[in-house]
């Protein structure tokens, strides 16, 4: 069962965490920011994985900590969740259209932590949430998963569509790269290891 669960707390936030990466069933997101909740929520449903992602954070100074943190907690567990990565596809990509805009996520779990991230959002604030987020989520999801992502925007004007083409194509790239193949036999590396 590739499950993982954790609990962080910190001055800022207080987070708790679990993924199952082979049951979709239950997704239950409640991170008092509602733009960055409808966020995870498509994640998890592209990325047929199941996540509950309760938190508390600093909200009255601005949602940046309850992001990044989140970002952290998830990266971690997805991480632990895939154990030795043995028989996983390992790579991942999609093109995700939202009306008029495109998002392209591809992704390498790698064990080398490296984000690009290329795009632009000319809505600073949708409800609560700063659109600049969206990098700081990718970046710390990213690193602390060690995963290669490259995500980029290739074009849109409204920045809601944006930012939920990154978003749905990060799940669905992830559920590609941690499906199992039974013709891989261990690791997908010539390495014979992906730490």
């Amino acid at each position: 069962m590739r499950i993982a669960s954790k609990e962080r707390k910190t001055k800022e936030t207080f987070i708790e965490v679990s993924v199952h990466l082979d049951d979709h069933t239950e997704v239950v997101i409640d991170t008092g920011v509602g733009f960055f909740d409808h966020m995870l929520d498509l994640f998890a449903k592209h990325g047929r994985i199941g996540l509950v992602v309760k938190a508390k954070g600093d909200l009255h100074i601005d949602s940046h900590h309850t992001v990044e943190d989140i970002g952290i907690v998830l990266g971690q567990l997805i991480r632990e969740a895939l154990g030795d990565k043995k028989g996983i596809t390992r790579y991942g990509s999609a093109y995700v259209p939202m009306d008029e805009s495109l998002g392209f996520v591809a992704l390498d779990i790698s064990g080398r932590p490296f984000l690009h991230f290329d795009a632009q959002f000319d809505n600073p604030k949708l409800g609560t949430f700063d659109t600049e987020l969206v990098q700081e989520f990718f970046q710390a999801f990213s690193f602390q998963a060690a995963m290669t992502v490259h995500a980029r925007v290739l074009y849109g004007t409204n920045t809601h569509h944006k930012i939920e083409s990154l978003f749905k194509a990060l799940g669905r790239a992830l559920h590609q790269a941690i499906s199992i193949d039974p013709e891989i036999k261990g690791v997908n590396s010539t390495k014979g290891l992906i730490e």
